[in-house]
């Protein structure tokens, strides 16, 4: 019913494959696809009661681009049987992990949807040996590669909480819990140990894939190793369907320091030079992790200005006097009651409380986004801040309480110490990641959605002018970037266009922005 509601306030987006295929699809053929799947396996049609729910994507505003027939994954052979069919029929196959959380909805087709959330087993294999490799961090111990880890590709960021919290095993993923592991390594993967352990692409070990001729093949330094350079960076759904992952996971044991800042946007301009001076300053300090952003929401013009404010969260592995005197100069800004509450934020908690405390979900219910990749070259200057908070205050509004505003999230340490082409993830050369996001509500009027939209790219040009940053962020992709190629895989394009046309060589998986388009 709520799907049905949405995609009729909703259409979608971005282009959509053409219906006509799957008009042609015969119904005994979708009878064979079914027949042929295994008991652990559904095939859902349109009229089904579990059709609605999973033909929805996170981001609603592709809730009207319906799926031909979505199959409920059990097994990696069903994954391989469904391949099979829709090439066989002329359908599009396109894999959804999570919640389909692609931000430009890429996780969406006319086709035939993978959903991959049965997909869900986690197996974790201690390493020999891995004792050797044992370093202290303030009141953290850490072995380092402890084991691997293989996740399905169901498998969420929440899922692996609990593998954290109680056996204090860890792979750094994202911030959002429902936001699948497959989309996330695939394209990158931030977060907040990625300075400190790496990318989630930086721990892939190997992957399983099952390639748009039906074939399966595992991916890794020794086999493949073209196809798993890809897959570390690549984004998704660009070389095959990725129907598990192995990765070195860390052994945890003590705790970790984070920080809760916010202040009103009055302190934007000091709070974000600040900001940007300690992450130049520790870009090389792998213990200290932040990021940091301006954001606003409500309806009204009072309420948007009451709402505007500024925030930096993020964690650390050492002492707390140590973080302390990093966070030094962001403490001393604000009123004497933003300085109280803002040190008092500074504690240690368990790296299970941590991850809690740190997470959050991308924009709900409709959004759009922009991002760039700043270098120490092209950090924010004070008049690019000025105009940003300007801009916010401008904000159309909405229903939507995630609102409006940017994120950074500050790169270097291990992440940067890998060479630009030794994965497809390019950007190695980074301070900063920053997000700008704009969101409405499912039954926000589409007058409201286009004002979104329309700010969303104002604001952006409030902060750049007509010369962007050059690179992305391939996981935040923006369907309206032109030179999309360059600005997402740098001088890893072509390699990585030579590796879709060696698995994929008629570009059976295909969406706007894919790999050799």
């Amino acid at each position: 019913m709520g799907a049905e509601v949405v995609a009729s306030q909703s259409p979608p987006a971005a282009a959509a494959p053409s219906t006509e295929t799957a008009e042609r699809v015969s119904q005994r053929d979708w009878e064979l696809l079914a027949r042929a799947l295994s008991p652990r396996s559904t095939l859902y049609r349109p009229g089904d009661s579990g059709y609605p729910p999973l033909a929805l994507p996170f981001n609603h505003r592709y809730a009207g681009i319906r799926p031909a027939g979505i199959v409920a994954c059990g097994t990696a052979g069903d994954v391989r049987t469904s391949v099979r069919w829709a090439r066989s029929v002329g359908l599009p196959a396109v894999p959804r992990s999570g919640l389909g959380h692609n931000y430009a909805g890429y996780s969406a087709t006319t086709g035939l949807l993978l959903n991959m959330a049965r997909l869900n087993g986690i197996d974790s294999t201690p390493l020999p040996g891995a004792r050797s490799r044992t370093r202290t961090y303030g009141r953290m111990r850490v072995v380092h590669d402890a084991g691997t880890v293989t996740v399905g590709a169901g498998v969420t960021n929440g899922d692996l909480h609990p593998m954290l919290e109680d056996r204090g095993m860890f792979v750094p993923t994202g911030r959002c819990p429902t936001v699948g592991v497959a989309g996330l390594v695939l394209g990158g993967g931030i977060g907040f140990s990625d300075k400190m352990f790496g990318l989630t692409c930086d721990r892939l070990v190997s992957t399983t894939v099952v390639l748009a001729d039906g074939g399966v093949v595992e991916a890794s330094e020794d086999a493949h190793p073209d196809l798993f350079w890809g897959c570390r960076g690549g984004a998704g759904n660009n070389f095959g369907v990725n129907t598990s992952f192995t990765f070195q996971y860390e052994q945890f044991q003590g705790d970790v320091g984070v920080y809760e800042l916010r202040w009103s946007l009055d302190s934007a301009l000091p709070v974000m030079a600040a900001a940007q001076r300690i992450a130049v300053n520790t870009l090389d300090d792998k213990r200290f992790h932040l990021r940091v952003g301006m954001g606003t929401h409500g309806l009204t013009r009072d309420e948007i200005r009451a709402n505007a404010g500024v925030n930096a969260i993020g964690q650390f592995y050492g002492h707390l006097d140590e973080l302390r005197d990093i966070l030094a100069p962001l403490l001393a800004i604000g009123t004497a009651e933003e300085r109280a509450r803002n040190k008092a934020s500074v504690r240690e908690v368990t790296p299970g409380e941590a991850s809690v405390l740190l997470s959050a979900t991308t924009p709900v219910q409709q959004f759009g986004a922009k991002s760039a990749v700043l270098t120490a070259r092209r950090l924010l200057t004070d008049e690019q801040v000025a105009a940003a908070a300007e801009q916010l205050l401008e904000w159309p509004g909405s229903d939507n309480e995630d609102g409006a505003g940017f994120a950074m999230f500050a790169l270097g340490g291990e992440i940067n110490q890998v060479p630009p082409d030794a994965t497809a993830f390019v950007h190695r050369n980074g301070v900063f990641i920053l997000a700008a996001e704009t969101s409405w509500a499912d039954y926000d009027p589409p007058s409201v959605a286009t004002a979104n939209l329309d700010w969303l790219r104002e604001f952006y040009f409030a902060i750049f002018g007509g010369t962007p940053p050059p690179q992305s962020y391939q996981n935040f992709p923006d369907p309206t970037l032109k030179d999309w190629r360059r600005a997402y895989y740098g001088a890893n394009y072509d390699r990585l266009v030579r590796v879709n046309q060696k698995y994929d060589p008629t570009n059976f998986f295909s969406y706007p922005q894919a790999i050799g388009t």
